[in-house]
């Protein structure tokens, strides 16, 4: 199953801002669209109206068994009716990154960087879910996406400041930080 996220002029979340982490950002839109399909077009057609980032859920790569029984005891899932904030974070690794072996990244992302393992105190106020593009043709790895209550905000900023201080940020070449809001429909 496919993910779209789509920036434009509407969707299902009003975007309150984009931030260009590190590298070249993205066009600002005022809304985003998250969309699931069995199907993509590819490659991903540029648009000057709009954005679309595509990815697909995958097997964990760098999580051990443990980890993984850590992580679904605890974790929650994504569309939870008060969590109504959210973070797109696509990133993009640099060629370095790639070069390594699999053994040389898990080292990295969690023997150094603890990736899982610091992360853990965070959840389930914040639902996460990791979306890989790579190879999709796209111009990020991953589409990392987060959803948490507005109450959640300030564990959210911890979280995210955390992960960026660690050795396996260092080999991230572009990464934009693209917050929203559901949008409420009235009735």
């Amino acid at each position: 199953m496919f993910r779209t996220f789509r920036g434009g002029h509407s969707g299902g979340w009003r975007v309150t801002s984009m931030s260009p982490v590190t590298g070249e950002p993205l066009p600002f839109m005022p809304a985003l669209s998250v969309t699931d399909s069995e199907a993509v077009a590819l490659p991903q057609v540029p648009s000057r109206n709009a954005w679309r980032l595509v990815g697909i859920a995958s097997a964990l790569r760098y999580t051990e068994r443990a980890e993984k029984e850590q992580l679904v005891a605890v974790q929650a899932g994504l569309g939870r009716p008060e969590a109504t904030s959210a973070a797109l974070i696509p990133i993009r690794k640099s060629q370095a990154w790639w070069e390594l072996t699999q053994e040389e990244r898990r080292r990295i992302f969690e023997d150094k960087s603890h990736h899982i393992a610091s992360s853990l105190p965070y959840l389930p106020a914040i639902a996460r879910q990791l979306y890989h593009s790579r190879d999709l043709g796209g111009p990020f790895d991953f589409l990392t996406w987060f959803e948490f209550a507005p109450a959640d905000a300030a564990l959210f900023e911890e979280l995210v400041a955390m992960l960026r201080r660690t050795e396996e940020w260092t080999y991230v070449e572009r990464e934009i930080d693209v917050r929203v809001v559901k949008e409420v429909l009235s009735a």
